[in-house]
């Protein structure tokens, strides 16, 4: 499979990019085997040249999108995540929080909503019990009446999670048990940005969460990622077998905790922690190129996340400065505008 040529003045400019951008990029498979020496070995598998995820399965939900794409299929569900096993993806990414009674669960906003006599009310994941989180959207059980669900965006407002492909929300294990077992999983440690978290709080939650993995992952490509430096950190502390990469932004937000704020904190982090890997933004890789130069020279993985990564163009623009995997949206599109 050859990439197509790209030229770089056909790369858009930063502000450029839309909802609606077509994506593609170029797919590697995990492969079994034995790499040189000096190379490292994960879990019996080697990591690809370049690496394709599936964000929260076949792509986030925009609701307030006119893209009809990013409404297609539930976000976070056993139904997206095996949807975008169907295409030559290398993993699936999503979002994993642990419920008040200890139960792992998957789903990416720090709140979960619902209509209430007429009133919109949310409840955070985290102080809420697995039966009451599941009570939310389609329901498994026949006769069960559903919670519809209703999502507040960043800007406060507020939509009904409709979708055209609907599904019950998940937990865990049964990510593990039910999504094509060739897949690997980028298992996002979720954690809110505005609470300062105690290391014991932190510790239990990663505990819970490695109960679960270390039961059901079996020989399944896994990699840890959080935006939280400390659960990053412990995280690779507590476990050997999987990498773990510190998720950034690059200093598109600035946050009281200054390693969040740059790349170059990031690298810091890695190095200092023995981390694997950064997954940057990538527009923090455009606006500083020199950061994957930097990032390899230290001997760590780079990955990046965004809409950019909706660019065909932008995509191959990586693939060329040596960035080793993206995370993507329309899963589909992708891989038809590749394989031909």
């Amino acid at each position: 499979m050859a990439l197509r040529a790209v030229h770089v003045l056909n790369v858009p400019s930063l502000h450029q990019v839309t909802e609606n951008a077509a994506l593609a990029f170029h797919s590697s498979r995990l492969a079994q085997g034995v790499k040189d020496e000096g190379e490292e070995t994960i879990c019996g598998y080697e990591w690809p040249k370049f690496m394709v995820m599936g964000h929260r399965g076949s792509g986030m939900n925009m609701l307030q999108s006119y893209d009809t794409r990013l409404k297609c299929i539930k976000e976070n569900s056993i139904l997206s995540f095996n949807s975008a096993a169907k295409f030559p993806i290398d993993f699936v990414e999503f979002d994993v929080q642990v419920t008040k009674d200890d139960y792992p669960v998957i789903f990416h906003d720090n709140f979960i909503g619902a209509e209430d006599m007429g009133v919109f009310k949310e409840q955070r994941v985290t102080d809420i019990t697995l039966l009451e989180f599941l009570s939310y959207g389609p329901q498994k059980e026949a006769g069960k009446v559903e919670r519809p669900m209703l999502r507040k965006t960043k800007d406060g407002r507020i939509f009904e999670w409709k979708v055209e492909k609907d599904d019950s929300l998940c937990t865990l294990q049964e990510v593990f048990q039910k999504v094509e077992h060739s897949k690997g999983f980028n298992i996002e440690l979720k954690f809110d940005d505005h609470i300062v978290y105690k290391e014991e709080k932190i510790e239990h939650v990663l505990r819970v969460i490695l109960r679960v993995v270390n039961k059901f992952a079996k020989d399944r490509p896994i990699l840890f990622s959080s935006f939280q430096p400390d659960a990053a950190l412990l995280m690779r502390k507590l476990q050997s077998t999987y990498p773990v990469y510190f998720l950034t932004n690059g200093g598109s937000e600035i946050y009281a905790d200054v390693r969040r704020n740059s790349t170059e904190e990031a690298i810091k982090v890695c190095l200092g922690g023995g981390l694997q890997g950064i997954v940057s933004e990538v527009k923090a890789i455009f606006r500083n190129p020199g950061a994957v130069t930097r990032i390899k020279e230290a001997k760590l993985g780079i990955i990046t996340y965004g809409q950019l990564n909706n660019v065909a163009e932008a995509v191959y623009m990586q693939i060329l400065m040596g960035v080793e995997g993206v995370i993507v949206d329309l899963v589909p599109e992708i891989t038809e505008a590749v394989f031909v």
